[in-house]
């Protein structure tokens, strides 16, 4: 089982307003965004066809209180960020499918803007975010949703405590923002499983505390993810889970910022290279990631460096510290 460690401690608005192959492998192909916005596009997330709308991304809490969660199935992408105490979030990426909600939204943090810029500019959905990062918000690309600003794309939950009540309306959210980029490449590559790769159905990641896993179920073809040793299932009932999921290594520095407990909060370098573990289909592949700048997108890469192809359809992405 891939285990990332959380805390198990719920998170409560500390940090915001409201808180080489064998043989050459086969080509993978590249998926650029294709066809008009009434028409079918390879998606360059999920490399499925399908309609598309514009990027919306969401910050979402991740501490048990906060699961399960509502519209991750629907999500293209689920990145898997560390945040302060060592604790977890998340940020759904939406462009295909639309769910009617998404949630709890939670705060953002100052390396979601290095991340995002590789979108463009894509709609975020937030709860709130510390003072001293406002400007910083407010200067980058991003198309700003938070919840204090367009109330009428949230909605409250009767039947949880704050703050893990606070829940998106997508559709909502995407005509609050102004003009949010329709999906494009970020790097990604899809296409059959190359040779080479580690037998490996259930893989392991420690962090200091709690648990978070993917394990390879062969009849689903997914990687199944568990919580702190649950399995996670979104609100509906559903089991989490995805065809491709990235482990990347980076560098986690301390931010400029601190929450109300003084832990600092940390500061994921998206940007830069290092080694990532990619897996798919029962098998891990150790492949090179790279990212020049904020605004490109990340090349995963094979020892042999052709491109690392992923499966059709949800890739989790999970950054680990290097």
């Amino acid at each position: 089982m891939l285990v990332l460690a959380l805390a198990a401690a719920a998170c409560t608005g500390q940090n915001g307003d409201e808180d080489p192959p064998s043989t050459p492998p086969p080509q993978p192909t590249a998926q650029p965004p294709t066809g008009t916005p009434d028409a079918p596009a390879v998606s360059p997330f999920t490399g499925e066809e399908g309609r598309q709308h514009g990027v919306l991304a969401v910050k979402l809490g991740n501490t048990p209180s906060a699961r399960p969660h509502t519209g991750l199935r629907a999500a293209d992408l689920v990145y898997v960020e560390k945040v302060e105490g060592g604790l977890s979030r998340l940020m759904a990426v939406y462009a295909s499918r639309t769910p009617d909600r998404v949630g709890p939204v939670r705060s953002a943090r100052e390396s979601d803007l290095e991340l995002l810029r590789q979108f463009g500019h894509p709609a975020f959905a937030y709860s709130g975010v510390r003072s001293a990062l406002k400007d910083d918000l407010r200067k980058s690309p991003v198309r700003r949703v938070p919840a204090g600003e367009s109330p009428n794309a949230y909605t409250r939950s009767s039947g949880r405590a704050v703050p893990d009540n606070l829940y998106v309306r997508p559709k909502a959210a995407l005509r609050a923002a102004e003009d949010p980029s329709r999906p494009r490449d970020i790097g990604f590559r899809f296409g059959p499983a190359p040779d080479g790769g580690k037998k490996d159905g259930s893989h392991t990641v420690r962090y200091p505390a709690a648990r978070f896993g993917f394990t390879w179920s062969a009849g689903q073809e997914r990687w199944l993810v568990s919580m702190d040793g649950a399995p996670a299932r979104g609100a509906d009932g559903d089991r989490l889970g995805a065809p491709t999921v990235v482990v990347q290594y980076v560098t986690m520095r301390p931010s400029r910022f601190r929450d109300v407990a003084g832990a600092v909060t940390p500061y994921i370098e998206s940007v830069g290279s290092g080694r990532a573990k990619v897996l798919r289909d029962g098998r891990a592949y150790d492949v090179r990631w790279k990212r020049p700048s904020a605004a490109d997108g990340t090349a995963f890469t094979l020892p042999g460096g052709a491109r690392m192809p992923f499966d059709r359809g949800q890739v989790w992405i999970v950054y680990a510290e290097r």
